[in-house]
């Protein structure tokens, strides 16, 4: 019984130390958007753009990589944040909100209605354009600090069920994210390395089966799998997901910290105040520079637009409802029809996650301006309604 409080206590502490991270990444994602953007459009732009495309070398023994500074940031830096966000989705799955199967249907089901119904129209937009049709997986991700962070906004006014819902929707959302860039966004396979990722993969196993408990071991070979992964045709951000599949994370009945769990909290400070404000700062630049209305309208603005404004809380409230209605599903406690809509528009919120989508399907295309014009469009009116309509249904209950 104590042992059964100690971990709700646990898992609520977390939950509520998450969310106060997330909303303080999400204030330094959004000056660091609003950065890239100014700069991009001033007298420096070309030096900004040029040294995102300047070239780096490493080198270590025998291994070689050249890499511009921009694929350093979307290729390295982010498999940094994919080991996060595994962690994340791994802890939550074996103690967390995902543990009790109709506790974690509600978000899973809503997340899949999330993720179809905004690539539906994405793909019905662009049906008769194939060059475009590829970007369909753009608009079905959520940027989970932006998201949480204005939900965070509002303060104690939001029940902490429906910020646990959408802490486990996002964290979802990115699980599935995942699935579609390793399978529809990998290019020409390399055998040889494929099959040095899944021996470095299966030694991190053996480590984890092996009761290894040190994170040296894990990081070093995590290392080698990474530069595998890449050259192998896949991308390499999935090699932080491999990683952090096989971080140890067992309750042994005492108040110790699973090797997971001490990884998740030391790096997710510099995931979200580092690494991602760099990710926005990279990505989130476009030259608004003879941008028109015409353009606004063009199919791949248009479905990245409406894909994430219209898509992601139709989908979202949609599957949820159904999930509920159907008896699979509790609704979230202390909240109402409208908190759950509200909610499902702020998943609307795509950013970060968008664009890093947007990068695989468009790379080095002009199509890319185009996605950054629908992403932060689409993510700006998500967050307007999403915020104004908890304000008013929040107020409203306050009343009563």
């Amino acid at each position: 019984m104590l042992q059964d409080a100690y971990m709700i206590t646990q898992t609520s502490s977390f939950i509520k130390w998450f969310i106060k991270h997330e909303t303080s990444a999400g204030i330094v994602l959004l000056i660091m958007t609003v950065l890239a953007l100014i700069i991009s459009n001033s007298s420096v732009s070309v030096e900004y753009f040029n040294i995102l495309e300047k070239y780096i070398t490493l080198q270590l023994g025998g291994f070689y990589m050249k890499l511009s500074v921009f694929h350093w940031i979307n290729d390295a830096l982010m498999a940094v944040f994919f080991l996060v966000v595994g962690l994340e989705i791994k802890r939550e799955f074996l103690e967390g909100e995902l543990s009790r199967p109709k506790q974690a249907l509600l978000p899973i089901v809503a997340a899949v209605g999330g993720m179809l119904v905004p690539a539906l129209i994405y793909v019905l937009i662009n049906i008769d354009t194939p060059e475009t049709l590829k970007g369909w997986a753009i608009p079905s991700a959520t940027d989970i600090a932006f998201s949480i962070g204005v939900l965070s906004l509002l303060g104690k006014r939001v029940p902490l069920s429906l910020k646990v819902f959408l802490v486990a929707l996002a964290i979802i959302d990115d699980l599935g994210a995942i699935v579609i860039i390793a399978i529809f966004y990998s290019t020409e396979m390399n055998l040889s390395y494929l099959f040095l990722m899944f021996a470095s993969f299966a030694l991190l196993l053996v480590f984890n089966k092996n009761g290894v408990k040190t994170s040296l071991p894990y990081i070093i070979v995590g290392l080698f799998m990474w530069y595998f992964t890449h050259e192998s045709g896949i991308h390499a951000t999935i090699s932080g997901v491999l990683l952090a599949i096989t971080i140890p994370h067992k309750k042994d009945g005492t108040h110790r910290t699973s090797l997971l769990k001490k990884i998740e909290h030391s790096v997710a400070p510099y995931v979200s105040f580092i690494i991602m404000p760099i990710f926005a700062f990279a990505n989130a630049g476009v030259n608004l520079e003879g941008v028109t209305f015409v353009q606004v309208l063009d199919k791949v603005t248009l479905g990245v637009l409406l894909g994430l404004f219209v898509g992601k809380q139709l989908g979202v409230f949609a599957f949820s409802i159904a999930a509920i209605k159907l008896g699979w599903a509790d609704k979230p406690k202390n909240c109402t029809w409208i908190n759950l809509y509200a909610v499902g528009v702020l998943t609307g919120i795509g950013f970060t996650m968008s664009l890093f989508v947007g990068n695989l399907a468009f790379p080095n295309s002009p199509f890319m301006d185009e996605v950054k014009i629908g992403v932060l469009l689409g993510s700006l009116l998500s967050t307007l309604l999403g915020y104004g309509m908890l304000m008013a249904s929040t107020k409203k209950n306050a009343k009563h």
